[in-house]
């Protein structure tokens, strides 16, 4: 089994070190848990399915630790009871449709885990556009937005266009035979009129570093 994670990444890159589950075995997860909480004590996987996280449960004292797993966006975090976040700001998530709900829940449990409070609205795509005005205003707080957009990818262009908050748009692999996997919405998204940030196709935790280093920057100040 191979174990050669990087300790020193949060203080280096300013994110912590996260697991990304798809394609690793419930042993091998496990294992990582385990020497995390030791060295770091707390673990953050992505994309783990309900039977690996049962397995990885089953094999830590949960009275020790807390966990939040988040279902939806397939997330498991386990950290020490005194473990602390420190809170860097407000995101705001937004979805185009429920489809795309579960790479959304992805970038909020990661943002939140690393500390960004987390403001949802789902469900205002294009197809009608007058739901947006309303979510936006749900979202005013927030100081950025995260926006998940299958089909076309067209709802980050409109809500750039309509805050003054930094939008960090993410394609969905959501759609029909030339929507191509996401493609097509990341093909829109990347010709935007309107400046945003565009992350790969169904990468909800890319979204959620991005905007927790951006909020980190803001209140902390550039690197020296």
């Amino acid at each position: 089994m191979y174990l050669n994670h990087d300790k020193s990444r949060e203080e280096r890159c300013g994110i912590p070190e996260v697991v990304f589950g798809e394609g690793k075995s419930a042993e091998e997860l496990v294992a990582i848990v385990d020497t995390f909480l030791k060295d770091l004590g707390r673990a953050i996987i992505t994309r783990i399915s309900p039977e690996k996280t049962e397995k990885v449960l089953s094999s830590i004292d949960i009275n020790k630790f807390l966990v939040v797993h988040n279902r939806k966006g397939r997330v498991l975090s386990i950290k020490k009871k005194d473990f602390v976040s420190v809170s860097v700001g407000r995101v705001g998530v937004l979805t185009a449709g429920t489809s795309d709900v579960g790479v959304a829940e992805e970038a909020a449990a990661v943002a939140e885990e690393f500390g960004c409070e987390i403001i949802k609205v789902y469900d205002v795509g294009i197809a009608g556009l007058h739901r947006v005005f309303g979510a936006l205003e749900q979202l005013k707080d927030a100081q950025i937005l995260i926006v998940v957009a299958g089909m076309e990818g067209a709802l980050p262009s409109v809500v750039a266009g309509l805050v003054s908050a930094p939008v960090i748009a993410v394609p969905t692999s959501v759609g029909y035979g030339t929507g191509e996997g996401g493609k097509a919405a990341l093909f829109t998204m990347l010709n935007s009129c309107t400046p945003v940030a565009v992350v790969n196709i169904d990468n909800g935790f890319g979204a959620a570093a991005l905007a927790y280093k951006f909020l980190k920057m803001n209140t902390s100040g550039p690197q020296k």
